[in-house]
């Protein structure tokens, strides 16, 4: 069946929006409409080779809809059920799965090695980006990567669930583990920044202090719950410990990758404080520190994969939090498109303009 789709030709190469030949669901996998599917940083590090994916690939990897058809053996899900992809899921049987850490698992992305679909023009195959290929009006995919949606929240909101949110809220309640009454600092407004500066509201934080190079964030972030807000400069740090009572935060949150603003981060914590770090910088982002001020400030600093979440687990809660208007969802999106306006949302996310924008099929 022809559908149209974002396709990643090359790494470093633009978008092309164009029509592949999509299969039938085969045994154990399930084809799903979208309904809605996010715009993501990660989708910009698989396009510019900051992470490695076999291409040419559909991207797209934080998406939801509704089942069209299933595979042979599939008896949990049916036509007409609502769904969450799931972009990491754990096989179980890795040491991290044993361990109980499947944000880790050694072997959540090797479907991305597998033929998806295959160009129409030219017969080309095609590759899912990271598991789902969610940049398409529709997808096939292993039922592994497929959660229930929850109850009682739209499928264009749901799909959110998949990634920026589960990521934000991870870092803010597994990663950094935000107390009630700390002070939190937020480094980038993006989805992900924005749904953790809605989590350390949601975990009691006292202070939230947003930080991003853009001022026209300003009234998103305090809208999510930033009781402050920071032009990033060189300054960053002494205005955030001048917050503080010239102490620094408790916690800060990263959700840049770049190495000046991990270190910034690093810098605007107490002695004793948190740093969970989000943002996924390439290799030429290097971090230093010396060993004398490792020892003084004692101070912690982590990586954060997927917000060290389980999806299982983590999505009936962040639902719940939905329902109960503590979460909102549609905070996250600033401007709402269709399949054709991926390219140039991708020109906005390198130009660090706008936060999330969301496709709507």
């Amino acid at each position: 069946m022809a559908v149209r789709a974002a396709v990643l030709p090359a790494v470093g190469a633009p978008l092309e929006v164009t029509e592949i030949d999509l299969p039938e669901p085969g045994p154990g996998r399930i084809r799903v409409r979208l309904a809605a599917a996010g715009v993501c940083h990660s989708d910009l590090s698989l396009s510019n080779g900051t992470m490695r994916v076999p291409v040419p690939a559909v991207l797209g990897h934080e998406g939801a809809g509704t089942v069209v058809a299933v595979g042979e053996g599939v008896t949990h899900l049916a036509p007409g059920d609502g769904v969450v992809l799931n972009w990491a899921p754990s096989c179980g049987d890795c040491p991290a799965c044993a361990r109980g850490e499947v944000w880790l698992c050694a072997n959540a992305l090797n479907g991305s090695a597998d033929v998806h679909a295959r160009r129409t023009s030219d017969g080309a195959e095609l590759h899912p980006g990271l598991n789902v290929a969610a940049f398409a009006e529709e997808t096939v995919v292993p039922t592994s990567c497929a959660l229930p949606a929850p109850r009682g929240v739209p499928l264009t909101d749901a799909a959110l669930l998949g990634c920026a949110v589960l990521t934000g809220y991870g870092a803010v309640h597994h990663s950094a583990q935000v107390r009630p009454g700390e002070t939190v600092a937020v480094f980038g407004v993006g989805g992900v920044g924005l749904a953790a500066i809605q989590s350390a509201r949601i975990a009691g934080a006292s202070r939230i202090v947003a930080v991003d190079v853009s001022p026209e964030k300003e009234e998103l972030a305090r809208g999510a719950g930033a009781t402050d807000y920071v032009v990033a400069s060189g300054t960053t740090a002494r205005e955030i410990r001048a917050l503080t009572g010239k102490q620094g935060v408790d916690v800060a949150v990263e959700c840049v990758g770049r190495a000046v603003t991990i270190r910034t981060a690093w810098e605007s914590t107490r002695r004793g404080g948190r740093t969970t770090v989000v943002g996924i910088g390439g290799k030429d982002q290097q971090v230093t520190f010396n060993a004398l001020e490792i020892f003084h400030w004692g101070r912690t600093l982590s990586g954060c994969v997927y917000g060290n979440s389980d999806p299982e687990r983590d999505l009936p809660v962040l639902a719940e939090h939905v329902r109960a208007g503590r979460l909102d969802l549609s905070a996250l999106v600033t401007e709402r498109i269709a399949l054709d306006g991926i390219p140039a949302a991708f020109e906005n996310m390198l130009a660090g303009k706008g936060g999330r924008a969301l496709v709507v099929f």
